[in-house]
Formats: C-alpha cells, sequence, structure tokens
C-alpha cells in the first residue's frame, strides 16, 4: 500500500492528510516529536487499518514549510491546530503524540473540549505528564551540546547529524522545538474526558514509571498505560507494536464505526 497526500488536505497548512478514506471509522492526527516532522508517521500508514484515516501535524520551519516563521511556545502552537481540526469533526477525532508532540496534543484536546469538540481518545506517547517538572534547558545549548543531545536519544539520522549543510537547515527549528518544550508550564484546569492511553520506552530516560503514571491527574477517567521495549524513539522503532497497540485502544471506536455503517 502506498502513501499518497490529499491534494486538499484539511487544515491547509498544519495537517497533512495520508491515505484519505471515503468514510473512516476513526480519524487519527499525529502530533510529531521536537525536530520531527509530519513524514515521521508515514510508516504508520502502512501499519494502520483502512478504517483508520491517519493525518499528521506539519509545525512550521520544516519541509515545505521552512519558511514559515518558528513559533516558540507551545500554547503558540496550539490554537491553529485545534481551529485545523474543526474539519475532522465527522468521524470520532483521536489524537496521539510522540514526545513534544504529546504535550501539544494533550492541550489541543484541552482546548477542543473547553469548545465542546472533545476528541474521543488521546493517546500520548514518549513524554511524562504535564503536571511533573525537570528542568530542562537544552535550547540553551551550544550547537555541540544539543547535537549530543540528539544523539543520546538514537533517534536522528546520524547522516543528517554528521552533515554540516543540512545541520544548519534544520537546528534551528530543533532548538525552536526544544525551547517550547522547556518553557512550557502547565495551567490547572478540568480533567480530560476522554480516554487517555499512555505509552512508554522501557529505556526512555525521559519519563519515570511514575512520571507516566502522573498523567492519571489530568485524566477524568483515569488512564490506560502499556510499556515497549526500546528508549525514546520507539514508536518508530517497533511501528508495528506501537499501531497493534493504537488500535487496541481504538477498538470500541472501531467497533461502534462497523456497526453504523452496518446500520445505513
Amino acid at each position: 500500500m502506498s502513501a499518497s497526500t490529499d491534494p486538499h488536505p484539511l487544515g491547509d497548512l498544519w495537517l497533512r492528510r495520508y491515505q484519505p478514506r471515503a468514510a473512516p471509522a476513526v480519524r487519527l492526527v499525529c502530533f510529531p516529536h521536537a525536530g520531527g516532522s509530519a513524514t515521521s508517521f508515514l510508516p504508520f500508514v502502512r501499519a494502520l487499518p483502512d478504517e483508520v484515516e491517519m493525518s499528521a501535524v506539519q509545525y512550521p520551519g520544516r519541509q515545505e514549510r521552512r519558511s514559515d516563521p518558528l513559533i516558540g511556545t507551545i500554547e503558540g502552537l496550539v490554537e491553529p491546530v485545534a481551529g485545523a481540526l474543526a474539519g475532522y469533526g465527522d468521524r470520532p477525532l483521536v489524537l496521539f503524540g510522540h514526545s513534544m508532540g504529546a504535550i501539544v496534543a494533550y492541550e489541543v484536546a484541552r482546548t477542543l473540549q473547553q469548545r465542546g469538540a472533545a476528541p474521543a481518545a488521546l493517546v500520548v506517547s514518549g513524554r511524562r505528564s504535564p503536571t511533573t517538572h525537570r528542568p530542562m534547558t537544552v535550547h540553551l545549548h551550544d550547537d555541540d551540546r544539543l547535537l549530543a543531545e540528539l544523539r543520546s536519544l538514537d533517534g536522528t539520522d546520524e547522516s543528517l547529524l554528521a552533515d554540516p549543510e543540512l545541520l544548519q537547515l534544520v537546528l534551528p527549528a530543533i532548538r525552536n522545538d526544544y525551547r517550547a518544550v522547556g518553557t512550557y508550564t502547565h495551567r490547572p484546569g478540568a480533567a480530560l474526558e476522554c480516554p487517555l492511553t499512555v505509552f512508554t520506552g522501557t529505556d526512555d530516560p525521559n519519563v519515570t514509571a511514575a512520571e507516566a503514571a502522573a498523567w492519571e491527574d489530568v485524566a477524568a477517567a483515569g488512564t490506560r498505560r502499556r510499556t515497549f521495549p526500546g528508549g525514546h524513539f520507539f514508536p518508530y522503532q517497533r511501528t508495528e507494536e506501537v499501531c497493534e497497540a493504537l488500535v487496541d485502544s481504538l477498538a470500541p471506536l472501531l467497533l461502534a464505526g462497523a456497526r453504523g455503517s452496518h446500520a445505513t
């Protein structure tokens, strides 16, 4: 199955819709990690069933949005993404975010809930609860220390890190994303009413078991948790397993969609 981009993607600049479906049971929207892009999730398209239509958020400052001004705060990303998702309300909407994307997805879910358009589910991956706190100053480091941080997480192509010209293009966006995460502060508010699932890697230095469990602080109905072998970038190293777990978390929505299609 080959992936194709919708020539008229919902959300225009902010969303890339891959393998458009005529009548999906669920719309899944994925939020990339710091420095990541929408295409990070292309392998997911091949691993998800046809009932799930997947889109991915494209942050400014990368790929075809390279010339767009960077947004240096989580809050600054939330409003335009939430607005872009207004066209996705015809099907149950599920948000999946990895690392920085987990925080953006969570804040978008809060915004949508406040507007009476809460997502059907939220799945967060590779990120501690927003109610926990660790000082993050990676964005203040010089380029060498920033690159050392990227290498320590073992999720960035080494050929990119070794190419000075490519680095000159991508480092500003990476540093900007780290700044957005490092300066983020959680605002107290109503707990999320939708189901919340937490994915973690067994060897992820950025998320302890206690920090993952603390997502319950923001979930009205508690959380489901699933741990995978691997480090911080386990979703891209164990795509099949992660997508199977995603589908499992969506089972009630997929079943409801199947019933609806038989009834029409």
